[in-house]
């Protein structure tokens, strides 16, 4: 286990400069920002965000908050569509609106964003310009705590370091890095303790939080979003999750976004500025410490005594249709009955009315006019691709190391099958009997002795996980991920060739000579990288590992039918059993390979009086097996291992697909019908023009 240990300096929050003097930083606003979503009718759409307008400043903590199904996590998505490998484009179309006149232009199509599968109109402005990040200068925590659960805290920070810094960093810079940003976070005291998770003993649910905070934040993002970081937390561990990114030397030079559910008053007084929402709709934009105010003044005063946040919820919440009383009399407690529809309906009404509104009008244009890319355009970059490969196998190794059901309890059950195997097959000799044998145990080993390869199904699903999490903020490349999960296996897989394989061997007194026992062992190597590339393109299809078993245990089952054994290929159906799948499945050049090293070079002697005394293996292999004898074993070993590189080449294909194509067409098929014209109610008696950019998404 590697260990870390921590420098002893630390920020001094007193020397920290105020937000405003803050330069480089990045401010984020949003105006009329509309989300909508098709309601399954014909042209029908109903509406997720509904004319939202707001900023997040650099040094401040914006909280979104709402009762469940509000648009939180929506308006977040939406927000960080400018992160770096979030910020494709398929679907766009750019309005040019003048009310006045009745003016509407006509659609583009671009790339569309990936996260969600839905229409966006309105902008949103960067250091009031349209412009995407560099990567590295945003990071978007998702609400899961996705991790590797069997490394160490300072291990994770560690290897996400060596992915995300460049190579011009040395690795003492990177780990002092890394070991910095744990400091910050304030998991110096869990450094060398395992995150754990099913099974295993580890750091707590809030110290996992802000280690999914603490890998996001080693490039010294400028713009961080987080969705929902106290959720499945305590009072206590939310706080001090908060707390942490609350601290002025955290968020200096930094904008926070969160989204958040139910905050305690203590989490909520750390907030800089709240947006509440209601049904897509704003109920609040403005500081945190405002609200009450707020609230008080249309009629909806917090009680002594309750926390804020619960107060603003209970208020906004329609779910539990209840009715409401509205004080219009502070002072004598004078109020009418009114429904929760109708009550949010006056804050939403009061908010647009209110001077708060206007501020946040002037704050967004304020922003827009005093725009600043200096920020923005920083050239950084992550690991090279080499660099991304050797890391990412030297950290897959070591989780397949210590995770016991990745390979050790599969290797334990080898061991078990392989000494069932040759106890069965017994030193079997070489009569006229153990011919079939021999077929039988040789079948048995190419099929269901790599069929249970099928077991670490649910691990490889767990990886899938993290590699989603890590390639939503670009922390390296697909095919450096399929390259290092393809060569930490070798390793193990080689042992469990080599192990229960010898086992199975020597006990059932197969043919002698190390150059026939290494080939079984390379073929029963194949076979089992073999079975993995099929489960890995099951799992980048099927991530339910359930149905993902299932699924994989099908598809085995049919190339285990069609391979030979059970029907001779002569007489093999010729729709389907023969073309394709006799050709297609592995377990035909595995089955007739072992065959070719088994009986090759054997004679055994015929049961029947009146013919030959002995039979060649040749002859066993062309007439009894059926096998193809035009070309050598070591051909079918070679046809084996081109089919491990087709299987990983489409696995690799099928993961860019999924991320790149699917979105496309996703957005496609859910793109709003087309308009024709659009009116607009105008405020002002003097004629103005707004663009418009509707993009279409897909929730990843």
């Amino acid at each position: 286990m590697t260990s870390f240990s921590l420098p002893p300096t630390v920020s001094d929050p007193e020397n920290v400069p105020s937000p405003n003097s803050v330069e480089g930083g990045v401010y984020l606003t949003w105006e009329n920002l509309w989300v909508t979503v098709s309601d399954g009718k014909k042209g029908g759409s109903r509406s997720i965000l509904e004319d939202l307008t707001g900023y997040a400043r650099t040094g401040e903590v914006l909280a979104i908050m709402g009762p469940s199904g509000c648009g939180k996590s929506t308006l977040l998505d939406a927000l960080a569509v400018i992160e770096p490998d979030l910020k494709e484009v398929i679907y766009v179309t750019i309005v040019l609106q003048c009310p006045s006149k009745n003016i509407s232009a006509s659609r583009i199509y671009f790339f569309a964003p990936p996260q969600l599968q839905s229409s966006q109109s309105g902008s949103i402005l960067v250091n009031g310009r349209k412009q995407t990040l560099a990567y590295g200068t945003s990071a978007y925590v998702t609400q899961d705590d996705t991790l590797l659960t069997t490394l160490t805290v300072g291990e994770a920070v560690y290897y996400s370091a060596q992915l995300q810094l460049p190579d011009s960093m040395s690795k003492s810079e990177k780990k002092e890095r890394a070991e910095m940003t744990i400091k910050e976070i304030g998991l110096q005291d869990s450094i060398n303790t395992r995150i754990g998770g099913w099974g295993v003993k580890g750091i707590s649910g809030g110290q996992k939080r802000r280690v999914s905070i603490c890998l996001e934040i080693l490039t010294h993002p400028k713009l961080l979003f987080l969705d929902e970081p106290t959720s499945g937390l305590d009072s206590a561990a939310s706080y001090y999750v908060m707390s942490r990114i609350a601290r002025p030397d955290f968020r200096h030079g930094r904008t926070v976004v969160t989204s958040i559910h139910q905050p305690s008053s203590e989490v909520f007084a750390l907030f800089d500025n709240l947006c509440l929402l209601s049904s897509g709709r704003t109920v609040y934009f403005g500081p945190a410490r405002a609200a009450n105010e707020f609230f008080s003044r249309n009629g909806f005063p917090c009680p002594s005594l309750q926390n804020p946040s619960d107060h603003f919820l209970k208020t906004i919440n329609k779910d539990f249709e209840e009715s409401y009383k509205v004080i219009n009399d502070i002072e004598q407690g004078i109020g009418e009955q009114k429904t929760k529809e109708e009550v949010i309906n006056i804050l939403v009404k009061a908010y647009k009315s209110s001077d708060s509104c206007q501020q946040v009008q002037a704050q967004v244009a304020e922003i827009s006019r005093q725009g600043n890319d200096q920020a923005l355009h920083k050239s950084r970059n992550h690991a090279g691709f080499l660099n991304q490969c050797l890391v990412l196998t030297r950290r897959s190794y070591v989780n397949m190391s210590r995770d016991l059901g990745y390979y050790w309890m599969r290797l334990g059950v080898y061991i078990m099958v392989s000494l069932a195997l040759g106890s069965i097959f017994y030193n079997f000799g070489f009569s006229n009997s153990s011919i079939q044998d021999r077929g039988s145990m040789l079948m048995f080993v190419a099929s269901f002795l790599t069929f249970m390869s099928i077991g670490g199904f649910p691990s490889f699903v767990e990886d899938m996980k993290v590699y989603g999490r890590e390639r939503l903020n670009g922390h390296y490349g697909t095919t450096a991920f399929v390259v290092g999960n393809t060569l930490s296996s070798v390793p193990y897989l080689l042992l469990i060739s080599l192990i229960p394989g010898s086992i199975a061997y020597y006990l059932a007194g197969l043919q002698k000579g190390y150059e026939h026992f290494i080939y079984f062992a390379l073929v029963l190597f194949a076979c089992m990288m073999l079975v993995e590339s099929i489960m890995m393109i099951v799992a980048s299809l099927v991530p339910n590992f359930l149905m993902g078993i299932i699924a994989g245990a099908g598809i085995q089952g049919l190339f285990i039918l069609a391979g030979g054994f059970f029907r001779l290929p002569d007489n093999l159906p010729n729709i389907l059993w023969r073309y394709p799948l006799y050709y297609v499945s592995f377990n035909r050049y595995a089955y007739q390979g072992m065959y070719k090293n088994e009986f090759e070079g054997l004679t055994f002697p015929m049961d029947q009086s009146g013919g030959p005394a002995t039979i060649s293996g040749e002859e066993i292999l062309s007439k009894k097996w059926q096998v193809e004898m035009a070309y050598s074993k070591w051909v079918d070993l070679a046809i084996l291992v081109a089919m491990i590189g087709f299987y990983r080449f489409m696995f690799l294909i099928i993961i860019k697909i999924t991320e790149k194509v699917m979105p496309r067409i996703k957005a496609f098929i859910s793109r709003p019908p087309k308009q024709t014209s659009q009116v607009m109610a105008n405020p002002s008696p003097t004629p103005s023009y707004r663009f418009t950019f509707i993009c279409s998404k897909d929730v990843p």
